[in-house]
């Protein structure tokens, strides 16, 4: 018999995904290509991400990794809206090239979702 519940939330989750990774993720690797600083951290926040789930999330490893990395992000995001008006984070990618290296923590972390996702499928 198939679930049909477990198969949503994987569709789901890649959704997610997908325009995250479209709004942060590629953009962030195009201006890391020209910013060093940046590729280095990308790559910090990618492994932070992969040890938060790998180490902190219980049955982690029964779990698609897209439906651990969309709920990570997620639960960012939805923090983040909580926090905005104390913090001023609103988690939007930044505009341009030039602006990603002075992004913010959590614009930072979204990217490094997206670069921990892609290395997942690598």
């Amino acid at each position: 018999m198939f679930l049909l519940g477990p198969a949503l939330l994987e569709v789901s989750a890649r959704k997610i995904l997908t325009r995250l990774h479209r709004t942060h993720g590629m953009p962030a690797l195009a201006a890391a290509a020209e910013l060093p600083a940046l590729s280095a951290a990308l790559d910090q926040h990618a492994a932070a991400v992969r040890d938060i789930l790998e180490l902190g999330v219980e049955g982690a490893a029964r779990v698609p990794m897209s439906v651990l990395l969309a709920g990570y992000a997620r639960g960012l995001l939805d923090h983040v809206r909580e926090a905005a008006a104390e913090h001023g984070m609103t988690g939007a990618a930044p505009g341009d090239l030039s602006s990603w290296a002075n992004a913010d923590w959590l614009q930072l972390r979204l990217a490094g979702v997206c670069l921990h996702s892609s290395q997942q499928i690598a």
